[in-house]
């Protein structure tokens, strides 16, 4: 008797990529091709790209049925991209692989990742050895902020890893039942759980264009991932603010003391300054951490769809299972 066979979807978050996608497209399809007993499909989801993107994606459609867009109705971020593609990916897919446009990550290794999955993983992720066509600036703050975040966070988060993974039915459906506004999606991979594994290899440098990523947008992702899976900053701005009013109050304690035995002529303008200076620095310090989390509750609370969409076509298919309503396509083919 024939095994039906597994279905496969292969998504793609794109901004500003049409440039590659057609390489990409053609790498990906002898992948797909040669693997046994699997029905593949690629989904692309623009994230309203300012290039040619979706008119790139529009043809590869056309000449391949197994390839579908979805265009959101204008740039929300690759996280929220993200979020897109796996709510609105087959949804008869027994797996989804989630990998970058710019080739960077080989479509080669999904071959392992299926192999990996039928051994009963659920999710399979690609973790970097060596990450060529990058800075040393850029590879020792990504090295940092992966050490910082497996000693902040509860939720232990794989270093040097990316979004490049594979996900079995049963961890995605899990993953599209967390529909927080702020998502750092390294870690939601990571939170749903299950059994997971890691598949080493050695990052490739950009095939075409330019990473939309300056060290501003690093920076905010780093704080994002930090107030998403970790309350460490808060617990640090209690202690610290403890351990502040006790040297402050010693400290007044000794003046008082020190004034009432021997007395203090001399005007105390510069230890006043420097008391007053650091005790309201470190009041800053502390407001800012509170007003980081305090905002995102704020997000939070308007509920706010993730996201819209302009036009689906091909393989995208409505989301189904999801905690809360989904938005419509304005438009599809």
């Amino acid at each position: 008797m024939s095994r039906h066979p597994e279905r496969l979807t292969v998504m793609v978050p794109v901004y500003n990529e049409g440039e590659g996608l057609r390489q990409l497209q053609a790498r990906l399809l002898p992948v797909l091709d040669a693997l046994d007993g699997v029905d593949a499909s690629i989904l692309y989801v623009d994230d309203g790209s300012r290039d040619d993107s979706w008119q790139v994606i529009e043809s590869l459609a056309g000449e391949d049925a197994r390839a579908g867009g979805l265009k959101l109705s204008r740039n929300f971020g690759k996280e929220i991209a993200m979020t897109a593609g796996l709510d609105h990916c087959d949804a008869d897919a027994d797996a989804v692989v989630v990998i970058d446009a710019d080739l960077q990550d080989p479509p080669e290794l999904i071959a392992e990742f299926v192999a990996r999955w039928r051994d009963g993983y659920d999710v399979v992720y690609g973790r970097r050895l060596e990450r060529d066509g990058e800075s040393w600036l850029k590879r020792l703050t990504a090295a940092g902020f992966y050490r910082v975040m497996s000693r902040l966070s509860a939720t232990p988060i794989p270093r040097d890893t990316g979004d490049f993974r594979l996900m079995s039915r049963r961890a995605l459906d899990g993953l599209r039942q967390l529909r927080e506004r702020n998502r750092f999606m390294k870690g939601l991979f990571t939170w749903v759980g299950y059994r997971q594994c890691a598949v080493d290899y050695r990052r490739d440098p950009r095939h075409a264009g330019t990473s939309s990523f300056n060290y501003w947008k690093l920076w905010n992702f780093a704080l994002e991932g930090i107030t998403s899976f970790s309350t460490v900053p808060l617990r640090v701005a209690t202690y610290v603010g403890l351990l502040t009013a006790v040297v402050a109050f010693g400290f007044g304690g000794w003046i008082i003391a020190k004034t009432l035995i021997w007395g203090d002529p001399v005007a105390g303008y510069p230890s006043l300054m420097s008391v007053m200076l650091f005790l309201g620095g470190m009041q800053l310090m502390a407001l800012g951490v509170i007003g980081e989390y305090l905002g995102r509750l704020y997000g939070e609370s308007k509920q706010r769809p993730l996201y819209l969409i302009d036009t689906a076509l091909g393989s995208a298919s409505p989301a189904a299972g999801a905690a809360d309503p989904l938005p419509l396509a304005v438009s599809s083919r």
